[in-house]
């Protein structure tokens, strides 16, 4: 039965076996381990990070998802309160300052659905994980892992 690649990347789980957490904590808001991700798959085994500075292309999937936030609030906004282009009507403010606010405090939220996106991007689902053996990579060198 293969699972689902939207409700794992949104629970944050191996993009390899689908069943395991990439993140130590469950809680995207525990400050001393908001960034601290699993070494490894608990289940499959499977390595994290991939490479050297392999999430740094997450700030790519964090900006896409903050702008589609941006416009999706926007929308939202517009439907439900309306806004005129007028110079008397600070409606708009109010969205942008609470718009702002909100995500701010998404922001943990967004930092780990990149990572999530970012690794499910590089790494396929595989049904027989049990089976197969995992494809190589540098981090898998116990020398290259302090580096």
């Amino acid at each position: 039965m293969t699972k689902n690649i939207f409700t794992s990347v949104l629970s944050n789980k191996c993009p390899r076996c689908r069943e395991g957490k990439l993140f130590v904590s469950k809680n995207a808001y525990d400050l001393a381990n908001i960034t601290k991700m699993n070494e490894q798959c608990p289940v499959c085994g499977q390595p994290t990070e991939i490479e050297v500075g392999f999430y740094v292309g997450t700030g790519y999937v964090s900006y896409a998802l903050t702008v589609a936030y941006f416009v999706s609030s926007f929308v939202a906004w517009k439907v439900l309160i309306g806004m005129t282009f007028d110079l008397d009507d600070n409606r708009i403010l109010y969205w942008l300052f609470s718009a702002i606010a909100l995500v701010i405090l998404l922001q943990p939220i967004f930092m780990r659905l990149s990572r999530s996106i970012w690794i499910a991007m590089f790494v396929p689902y595989n049904d027989n994980w049990k089976d197969e053996p995992l494809e190589y990579n540098e981090r898998m060198d116990e020398h290259m892992k302090e580096h």
